[in-house]
């Protein structure tokens, strides 16, 4: 096994080597085909991520590759360019499969694999997880696919009923491998790995290395490569502080944080699913727009969740650390430990959600006596100590008026079963009612609904015009999520 580490930081005052950089790290550089570095040209792949400069050369040579990246570092284009390159489009097989902890995760690569391979029409890419219906699969499982993305549990169904071949295989990526092992996939990934060619390059990628993930590949890989990103937090992007409470406290110190800061996007941690309703329950009773995010809602509820918390129409997202695995969520402003976690690796990468993109980040820690222990251990692991703020200093910025979203979402009964995408309801909205495009945020078609986030200002008349109007020529059913 082959080792290479990298590291990004965010020094200052070097220019000259960062140009440098940029150029070393151009996928230009890469054997790639002219259709592909056009794709990479027009979707703004201009510079490689430090993941991608490390593991592409190697996984496009066909090496067997361990990564070590977190979310959100780029990953995923990391080995969606070795899977495509591997494709043999005229050939109607699945010849890569992609394995990941959660539907969300899922869902999310096969949007980019899908952008990557858009110079190629004809490549199928194929969805398969658990919570969706497995009768929609199966009928899409007979059309035929070249790229397979799913759940460890949903794919082995499949193998199991001979809905699903893996004869033709010739790449298996195992994404966050880490959280598949920690959510009890380690026997389900033996079994589908058995089904696969033995003759073929596996990619795992991990944001980190426990003894599961090294037996896993001792088992599955040949000659692996291991690249490792050690990537530091540029000095000031995230600005950490924590606060001690008393227990009961805990709770009501989150409503006074948000109202002193403000924050558009909040993603709050719990140790807990209970914790996260009692939480949900107190912030909502303040009369903040909270959601919560666990393991007891349904696939419909976690849906409509996660659609209201990324296009902004929700200000504070409250989950649990299994619950909030497999999400990158753009432009998060800040991220409360409403508990300390006892893993101290694990605290890194829940404020490592906040502060990405060059952008700044607050990342704020309730602590309590009882916590000291668990904060000795973070300070431990990042090598600096706690900075500590009083409960005190937190005043309410806006007078009583407590923090409000920036969107609505709108829910149309409708979606890709009745041919509506996204220009049908942004024409809808804006050609037919005359809302300014500017004031229209995310759309999001799925099967049977459209979601559409608007400006809090037009909410109600677009609620109005839309039930009043048409959509892509027929009239539709809109209410207010």
């Amino acid at each position: 096994m082959t080792r290479t580490d990298s590291s990004a930081s965010g020094a200052p005052g070097a220019a000259d080597a960062t140009n440098a950089n940029a150029n070393a790290n151009a996928f230009a550089r890469l054997p790639l085909s002219p259709a592909m570095q056009a794709t990479l040209q027009q979707l703004g792949y201009l510079s490689m991520t430090p993941i991608q400069a490390a593991s592409l050369p190697l996984s496009l040579a066909g090496r067997d590759l361990i990564a070590q990246a977190k979310t959100g570092s780029g990953k995923t284009a990391s080995f969606t360019l070795p899977l495509l390159a591997n494709l043999n489009p005229r050939r109607f097989a699945v010849q890569a499969l992609v394995l990941c902890p959660t539907r969300e995760l899922a869902d999310q690569v096969t949007q980019e694999i899908r952008r990557l391979a858009r110079a190629e029409d004809n490549i199928k890419t194929l969805t398969l997880c658990g919570g969706a219906p497995i009768r929609n699969q199966l009928a899409s499982l007979a059309h035929g696919a070249h790229i397979v993305v799913g759940t460890p549990g949903r794919i082995l169904d499949h193998l199991s009923r001979d809905t699903l071949s893996l004869e033709a295989l010739n790449t298996l990526v195992l994404d966050e491998a880490d959280r598949m092992l920690d959510m009890g996939f380690a026997e389900d990934i033996a079994q589908v790995v058995q089904a696969c060619p033995r003759n073929r390059q596996t990619l795992l990628f991990s944001a980190t290395y426990p003894d599961g993930v090294a037996s896993m590949a001792a088992r599955f890989m040949r000659d692996p490569q291991e690249v490792k990103l050690t990537e530091r937090h540029a000095a000031g992007k995230i600005r950490q502080r924590f606060y001690e409470v008393e227990e009961q406290d805990r709770l009501h110190t989150v409503g006074l944080l948000l109202n002193h800061f403000r924050p558009a996007s909040t993603l709050a941690f719990c140790n807990t699913k209970q914790q996260c309703r009692d939480l949900v329950a107190v912030l909502q009773a303040e009369g903040l727009k909270a959601l919560e995010l666990h393991g007891d809602l349904d696939q419909r509820e976690r849906d409509q969740v996660l659609v209201q918390f990324a296009n902004r129409s929700c200000s504070v997202l409250v989950a649990t650390d299994v619950a909030a695995r497999g999400l990158d969520i753009a432009q998060l402003e800040a991220v409360i430990n409403v508990d300390i976690t006892p893993d101290a690796e694990v605290h890194v990468h829940r404020i490592g959600r906040t502060g990405r993109a060059d952008e700044e980040g607050w990342a704020f820690s309730l602590a309590s006596m009882d916590d000291m222990g668990r904060v000795g251990r973070i300070e431990q692991l990042q090598g600096a100590p706690s900075v500590w703020h009083p409960v005190s200093e937190l005043t309410d910025q806006a007078g009583g008026q407590p923090l409000q979203p920036p969107m609505v979402t709108l829910q149309i009964l409708g979606g890709r079963k009745e041919k509506i995408r996204p220009g049908d309801v942004l024409g809808a909205l804006t050609k037919d009612l005359g809302f300014d495009g500017t004031l229209i945020g995310k759309i999001n078609v799925n099967e049977f609904s459209t979601y559409v986030a608007v400006d809090r200002s037009i909410a109600d008349a677009a609620l109005r015009g839309l039930n009043a109007g048409k959509v892509k020529g027929r009239s539709v059913k809109v209410r207010r999520l």
